[in-house]
């Protein structure tokens, strides 16, 4: 192929890319952006190994130089990619993602939001490849641009591709969790990794009038964006939206398994009967698991889809982060008799996610776009339903 061939074969997918980009959102993509795509191709920014999902909730790896075709389809497709896993280390037969490139589309939903204006300055907290922080050096300049990634492996490597597409943000390795307070304050502060707290940190550097954008994440499901505008002193407000689900920054991970943590053998549950269906609460719905996530503020969930009980098809176990409450609810595959239920600790959690059932109903059914946050000066992080007025009563905060 020549370069001419070649510089076609690359515009075409950009072209095509935009395009795809385009029915996400639901209308043509600024023109900025546009030029942005068309002047900063995705594939320099991915590395030669990057991990594809394999429709069985898993992952395989695509290597560039022995599968070139399938890897350079990744490159251009609107979808997101994993470009490492188990935090770099050898992950044997468990690969779980570590850092990756987001799906285009989110990425430009994301800067739209950030509504970003000539000569502001923002703060990135995870460049994973650097392909946003290209983007956003390209619309504003590299000198407004200041990128934080906590991996030391992946700074590198973003780096340097930033360099080799010519530009030059300030690129810093550390805990984007406290901001990089040597450029404060920021107009913008853009975070690719899933929260679920907003650190202090980034409020106060943050311009009075300013904006926060983060993705959503809490025990129950990772789902939504926050968009927050700081109004000084230590407060921000603003609301949530749906669409993305993010890697959960490192330092707010929790790694819980029931039968390590949480269930132990001197534990005596108390058994009780529902007819609420378990398996239908727990998993379908966005808005319902947004909502349940919301209330039940610590509250994670766990299935076992071969409990090896006798007359039990599948189990669905709860627990609080604290491991100090749990819950299971075991369905029999068959039959008008419901779930028989399992609960110990203080808190009774099936109890909990009833009653949210029954107020997810009876506010409308919700889903994100109906919620807010209002973080005061002092940390605390006040849900609310429509108004900031309309407090959301969070299970794990009540005595």
């Amino acid at each position: 192929m020549t370069n001419e061939q070649h510089n076609e074969s690359e515009q075409a997918a950009a072209r095509s890319l935009l395009r795809s980009i385009a029915t996400d959102l639901g209308h043509p993509v600024a023109p900025e952006w546009v030029a942005a795509v068309e002047s900063v191709p995705r594939k320099l920014f991915l590395p030669d190994l990057i991990w594809l999902e394999n429709g069985s909730g898993g992952y395989t790896l695509c290597n560039r130089k022995t599968d070139p075709d399938r890897w350079n389809a990744a490159a251009y497709a609107n979808a997101s990619m994993v470009t490492q896993v188990n935090d770099g280390k050898d992950p044997g037969d468990d690969p779980w993602p570590s850092s990756s490139a987001s799906a285009p589309a989110i990425v430009f939903r994301m800067l739209e939001m950030l509504d970003l204006h000539d000569g502001a300055n923002v703060l990135e907290i995870g460049t994973g490849t650097g392909l946003t922080a290209a983007y956003m050096s390209h619309r504003l300049g590299s000198e407004n641009v200041v990128t934080v990634e906590v991996d030391p492996e992946v700074t590198v490597l973003a780096r340097g591709s930033l360099a080799r597409a010519g530009f030059h943000p300030e690129v810093v390795c550390g805990d984007g969790t406290r901001g990089w307070g040597l450029r404060a304050p920021y107009d913008r502060v853009s975070v690719t990794c899933a929260l679920r707290s907003v650190p202090a940190a980034l409020i106060e550097q943050t311009k009075r009038g300013g904006k926060i954008l983060t993705p959503w994440d809490n025990p129950w499901v990772c789902w939504g964006l926050l968009l927050l505008t700081v109004t000084g002193g230590g407060h921000a407000e603003g609301r949530f939206s749906p669409y993305s689900a993010f890697m959960l920054a490192r330092n707010q991970r929790t790694d819980l398994r029931i039968y390590r943590d949480v269930v132990r053998d001197e534990h005596v549950p108390e058994e009780s009967r529902t007819d609420l269906p378990a398996h239908d609460i727990a998993s379908d719905g966005w808005e319902l698991a947004f909502t349940l996530g919301v209330l039940l503020g610590d509250v994670w969930k766990a299935w076992d889809n071969d409990p090896d009980v006798d007359g039990v098809a599948r189990r669905l176990w709860l627990a609080t982060t604290d491991a100090t409450s749990w819950a299971a609810v075991d369905w029999a595959g068959e039959g008008p008799d419901g779930f028989t239920v399992w609960q110990y600790g203080e808190r009774r959690l099936w109890d909990e996610v009833a009653e949210g059932y029954t107020w997810w109903h009876a506010q409308g059914e919700p889903g994100p776009e109906r919620f807010g946050l209002t973080v005061t000066p002092d940390g605390t992080h006040r849900f609310w339903l429509d108004r900031p007025e309309n407090t959301v009563r969070i299970r794990s905060e009540l005595g």
